[in-house]
């Protein structure tokens, strides 16, 4: 048994397919196929099935798979702490980032190009998914670091955070709907929500997750009508008048003008909230560990807005 295979062998299950596997391990298909066929000859078992769509573990696969996952950790680690001594940092990092989580507050890829010309031996792995979901692999092991939305003040159990975004959620409507007739001070109460179509972003957004929330202590359920991970595409909808878009408040100008306009959402007050998190325990490797620091020394304050304060028309931009 060698660690080139059960690299492959972990390669394949999480790619679910020997040809994307190939393509991340630089390998010809047939190659790596007689990598894993090897392996399981000397281990006497099939660690995959191939009989479907995509590729799985079996039985043997799955049980075999986290022992697999610890021994290339380990080699790595080897690694790691010889790097250590040389000065040379290096290793996979996994980011997570919740989709235009980013926004204006800071310019992540700016500021991975600054990290890679520090330490260009240090691969950054980045993906995209919802909040639950990086949420779950942050908590599996399989992230390093993400950044999240959150609708709670603490982070779950196993985990820890540094707020990056936290700010009110507007009604953003088109001129002349008449929810803003019923408007006071700029500000409309959740109840007024109760009966009209809303346009937000998709379950498992930290978003979606405190209109939930705050519907619940209003006493209604949300009935939201459309949904989509792009900001842009809800303010797109809410303009042509097919509902009431709940987004996080914008801080700068808004790029749909007089096609908009936004009342602070209060009675109660929901936030957004943008996390970046990571295990309680800390990153497992030296890389992670350096980026995470590079991150919550380098990362913005939360921006809020007062309370109290009115909203300008314009177009909310913060995904959570």
């Amino acid at each position: 048994m060698e660690l080139r295979q059960l690299r492959y062998f972990v390669s394949v299950v999480d790619e679910g397919g020997f040809t994307r596997a190939a393509t991340r391990l630089h390998l010809a298909q047939p190659g790596l196929s007689a990598q894993i066929r090897q392996l399981e000859r000397e281990l006497g078992q099939p660690l995959l099935d191939r009989s479907g769509r995509s590729v799985t573990p079996t039985e043997v696969g799955r049980a075999v798979l986290p022992f697999a996952r610890a021994a290339l950790a380990a080699a790595d680690a080897v690694r790691e702490t010889v790097d250590a001594y040389t000065g040379l940092l290096r290793g996979r990092v996994t980011l997570g980032l919740v989709s235009g989580a980013t926004g204006h507050a800071f310019d992540i890829a700016a500021f991975l190009a600054d990290f890679h010309a520090d330490h260009p031996s240090v691969e950054v792995a980045l993906t995209e998914d919802s909040t639950e979901r990086m949420q779950a692999a942050l908590l599996a092991g399989e992230l390093d670091i993400a950044l999240l939305g959150t609708a709670e003040d603490a982070p779950p159990p196993g985990a820890a955070f540094q707020l990056v975004i936290d700010v009110p959620l507007v009604a953003a409507v088109a001129p002349g709907d008449p929810l803003l007739a019923r408007a006071r001070g700029g500000s409309v109460p959740l109840a007024e929500l109760r009966e009209r179509p809303l346009i937000s972003l998709p379950r498992g957004t930290g978003v979606r997750a405190a209109l939930e929330r705050g519907g619940a202590r209003a006493g209604f359920r949300p009935r939201v009508t459309f949904e989509a991970a792009a900001p842009q595409v809800l303010a797109q909808l809410a303009a042509r008048g097919l509902g009431v878009a709940v987004l996080p408040a914008g801080e700068d100008g808004p790029p749909f003008g007089a096609r908009l306009r936004t009342l602070r959402i209060v009675e109660p007050e929901i936030r957004a909230r943008v996390a970046l998190a990571w295990r309680a325990e800390g990153p497992s490797s030296p890389a992670a560990r350096v980026l995470l620091d590079r991150l919550r020394s380098g990362l913005p304050k939360p921006p809020s807005v007062p309370s109290g304060a009115a909203d300008e028309p314009g177009m909310p931009h913060r995904t959570v």
